[in-house]
């Protein structure tokens, strides 16, 4: 198969905004690629479609990607020759790598025409947005595949790798996918959470009975024990057992032989409060991830200077049985018979509004993010955003000043795109910078914003960053302030997204650099 015919599917599939007609277009993709049996091909052509890498990072992002040899004039590169590419670019090491890798990607590129440089650019750069989700993606190989959606979904869920699902499928047919089922030491994709604005919706959506779960601010943990033996994995599916060796100790003391369990790993304060997420965030550095070495200096010395704690919140295996199709109640229930109830999460089972409100300001003011809620009835949808889970958290807002734009990339090539934020000091009457942010901008918010800050820009630009007149105020929504040296302030902003521009706002009315930094006090 030829690179040109995955990116112009890519492109076509891009274009398209019904999602049976993404569908059909992949599905024709892959029916081609396992024509000849040949389950690599399959599975890198899912993995580049799902803007994905099967090596993840090969050490080339967009800095990299600003300057590219003119494209071809014709199409040659075949799809296991760009594969082989890649994995030489990312076996690159040492002294001189970062040359001889710039020198390997413009070899690469110089043999891509347009269209071909265009998908290679944004797959590289981890811009690939054209719709192909897993869900689209899930369907696009059962279809191709002739296969039933469900079994392909189920089996992507329990393998937690949906090219390998797809290239079983597609060169195995169905008895091969019967492989893939829960295995202890093999990470299942994590249930997710849809957001609801309060208690009461939640329980109106949960049909007015829910159990709700304090949501730590930590960090999320699957973790599998088969006998003397744990894995730990992060919620990508990173294996970071290396670096937490607190996790490992406190699973070995449970009274179970096989086991596969959701925690949060958290690092606690002296009083039980949460420090900040980057605490915690700290101890699952380099080192313990796939094929890493176990870097047991650096892991102690990380310990000592800051131990975490892990409470357990559900349970999807227990001794020989499966358990993430039983409802939420009975694996509690599993739950607690094996976990000491110092190291499960905060919970509360109601219909009541209220209650359910008191609970929530308590664990807010313990220092946690909000709480969960879930269906007391629900199976554990591993891999999937399932309607059985709820996230509720209070939306903290800003209305902070634009003080800089980033030109875009890969869909948004062409657009003034990642704003930097600023808050005002009322000491000096300058803008203290808190971040940058692209989420929650809209096409039409990315073509209005191009327009206004091409009005706005104030002085040279090193051709990429463009510098701004302090003008224009955005409503930002944020989880939380953090440490940061890289502003001046010293605090950068959390999962900051735009709202909306607030014309109705002066600069001078913008929130202050105090007002956050009460907040990152608070916190």
């Amino acid at each position: 198969m030829q690179l040109i015919d995955v990116a112009t599917a890519s492109a076509e599939v891009g274009a398209s905004s019904s999602r049976l007609a993404k569908i059909a277009r992949i599905a024709d993709l892959l029916t081609r690629a396992g024509v000849d049996g040949d389950a690599r091909l399959v599975a890198v052509v899912v993995s580049w479609l799902s803007g994905d890498l099967p090596l993840r990072q090969i050490g080339v992002g967009w800095a990299a990607l600003r300057s590219l040899p003119e494209p071809a004039e014709e199409p040659t590169l075949a799809v296991d020759a760009v594969d082989a590419a890649f994995t030489e670019i990312g076996a690159v090491a040492g002294k001189g790598s970062q040359s001889i890798r710039a020198a390997l990607v413009a070899d690469l590129f110089s043999a891509a025409t347009d269209v071909e440089q265009t998908f290679l650019r944004r797959l590289l750069g981890g811009e690939l947005r054209q719709g192909a989700l897993a869900g689209v993606m899930a369907d696009a190989v059962a279809k191709a595949a002739g296969m039933p959606a469900p079994t392909v979904r189920r089996a992507a869920m329990l393998g937690g790798d949906l090219p390998a699902v797809a290239a079983a499928a597609l060169t195995g047919g169905e008895a091969a996918l019967s492989e893939f089922t829960l295995r202890v030491g093999q990470p299942v994709g994590p249930m997710l959470a849809q957001t609801a604005t309060g208690v009461g919706e939640a329980l109106d959506r949960l049909g007015g009975d829910a159990v709700f779960e304090a949501k730590l601010d930590g960090a999320r943990v699957q973790i599998h024990r088969s006998g003397d033996d744990v894995s730990i994995y992060t919620r990508s599916l990173d294996d970071v057992t290396a670096r937490l060796p607190e996790v490992v100790e406190a699973t070995l003391a449970l009274p179970v032989t096989d086991l596969i369990a959701d925690g949060e790993a958290i690092a606690l304060r002296a009083d039980g409060r949460p420090h900040r997420f980057q605490v915690t965030a700290s101890r699952f550095g380099r080192g313990g991830g796939r094929g890493g070495k176990d870097r047991s200096v650096d892991v102690a010395a990380a310990r000592a200077a800051q131990p975490l704690s892990v409470f357990f919140f559900d349970v999807l295996h227990l001794d020989g049985v499966d358990l993430l199709d039983e409802p939420t109640r009975d694996r509690l229930s599993a739950l607690d018979a094996i976990v000491p109830s110092d190291q499960r999460v905060d919970r509360l089972s109601t219909s009541d509004t209220q209650a359910a409100q008191r609970f929530l300001d308590a664990t807010l003011a313990a220092g946690h993010e909000g709480l969960m809620a879930k269906s007391p009835s629900a199976p554990y949808e591993a891999g999937r955003r399932g309607t059985g889970w709820l996230k509720v958290k209070p939306v903290h807002t800003l209305d902070l000043v634009v003080l800089a734009v980033e030109w875009g990339s890969g869909r948004r090539t062409g657009k003034l795109s990642n704003i930097h934020l600023g808050a005002r000091d009322p000491a000096t009457g300058e803008f203290v910078m808190l971040g940058k942010t692209f989420k929650g901008m809209t096409d039409a918010m990315l073509d209005w914003q191009t327009a206004r800050f091409t009005e706005l820009a104030d002085g040279p630009t090193d051709g990429w960053v463009v510098k701004l007149s302090p003008e224009q105020v955005v409503e930002i929504a944020f989880d939380g302030v953090q440490t940061s040296s890289r502003y001046p302030g010293g605090m950068a902003l959390r999962f900051a997204r735009v709202l909306r521009y607030r014309d109705d706002k002066s600069p001078g009315e913008a929130d202050t650099v105090d007002t956050v930094r009460a907040f990152y006090e608070r916190e």
